[in-house]
């Protein structure tokens, strides 16, 4: 598209440099007329017939000089057109690229935290901690507790594992030694916990949005639940709810930035992801983190393209055009059987 554009231009001077040349040969074709019909008039009769051709490369002169005028109108119109045409194509394609790395960012974590819907689901069943929630004795938590810490040295994405019965009691964490205390304190009134207790099957799982956990150092945290049932079944009576804890802002910060930003973009480029209240919960600068609430419009729910101050974009507009940029969005889709939670892809980029 550059060059499309960078061709129209030279053409466009090109046209304009022999319009120019053609307008300073008619201007030395009507000098010489005039010329001739000033000599003829001195010689009288015998330079009439003079005067007549004289009148004609005047009259051919003038004809050339207008008809270079249109030209040079005409194709200096259509240049103009075609540059405008390329600009708004070039604007619309900066556009859409951004919008595929939205998606791109979003699509990364949605994969990502359907592994840990995956894992929450999975580890429910284990047989330590069933027992556990099934008859809480102390041998039983200390085994249970042993267990998630095996399953945490093997996932380092985890801040801790929690281990709760049905009233919401913390029975086993898997780092008692990082994060000391925490059995036997009650979670009940946790949003989270309220939904895992009312699951309706050992299929099922509960997702929060990003927060800060006290409990766990104010760390930024995803919590995935899932309930821990009869003998493991997911059809079993429940025993309790199985808390996991993503460790949200390390691994959120790598998929932002590793986001394929132009290198010549990036210092004027924000990869961020929001919630479904716009909300930045990642951000490829760092900044705003579960404080900044991004303003702009979305005619489209799904994706789009509205300039940075916001409001909507006419049809046929250039959508990079102005000082203020432009945001370009996509909804989560979602992956396999993880849903989302309404969260967002955003390229935050000023002009150019």
């Amino acid at each position: 598209m550059s060059d499309i554009a960078a061709a129209a231009a030279t053409l466009r001077q090109a046209a304009h440099d022999k319009t120019e040349r053609i307008r300073r040969i008619t201007s030395q074709v009507k000098m010489l007329a005039l010329n001739a019909r000033i000599e003829s008039s001195r010689v009288g009769e015998h330079g009439r017939g003079f005067t007549v051709v004289a009148n004609e490369v005047g009259a051919v002169g003038e004809a050339i000089a207008r008809l270079a005028r249109e030209l040079d109108a005409d194709v200096d119109g259509r240049i103009v057109g075609l540059q405008e045409q390329v600009s708004r194509l070039v604007s619309r394609a900066q556009g859409e690229r951004l919008v595929d790395l939205a998606l791109n960012a979003v699509e990364l974590i949605d994969r990502n935290l359907y592994e840990r819907t995956c894992d929450v689901r999975w580890w429910a069943t284990d047989a330590a901690v069933v027992a556990c929630a099934a008859a809480p004795a102390a041998a039983a938590a200390a085994f249970a507790e042993r267990r998630l810490g095996v399953i945490l040295s093997a996932y380092t994405v985890y801040l801790d594992l929690w281990l709760c019965d049905r009233d919401g009691r913390i029975l086993a964490t898997g780092r008692p030694d990082r994060f000391p205390g925490l059995r036997g304190q009650s979670v009940a009134q946790e949003p989270w916990f309220r939904e895992a207790a009312a699951l309706a099957s050992g299929d099922a799982y509960s997702a929060a949005d990003i927060r800060t956990e006290s409990r766990l150092g104010g760390a930024q945290v995803a919590t995935y639940c899932a309930s821990v049932r009869q003998d493991g079944e997911a059809a079993g009576a429940p025993l309790g709810v199985l808390a996991i804890h993503f460790d949200w802002e390390p691994q959120a910060r790598a998929i932002v930035q590793g986001v394929r930003v132009a290198p010549e973009d990036r210092a004027r480029t924000r990869v961020l992801l929001v919630d479904g209240t716009q909300r930045v919960i990642a951000a490829s600068d760092g900044v705003g983190l579960l404080s900044e609430r991004l303003r702009f419009d979305r005619d489209d729910p799904v994706s789009g393209v509205v300039p940075r101050e916001g409001g909507k974009v006419p049809a046929g507009d250039k959508l990079l055009a102005g000082n203020k940029g432009v945001v370009a969005y996509h909804r989560t889709p979602g992956y396999e059987t993880y849903r989302g939670l309404g969260w967002y892809g955003v390229i935050v980029q000023g002009a150019g």
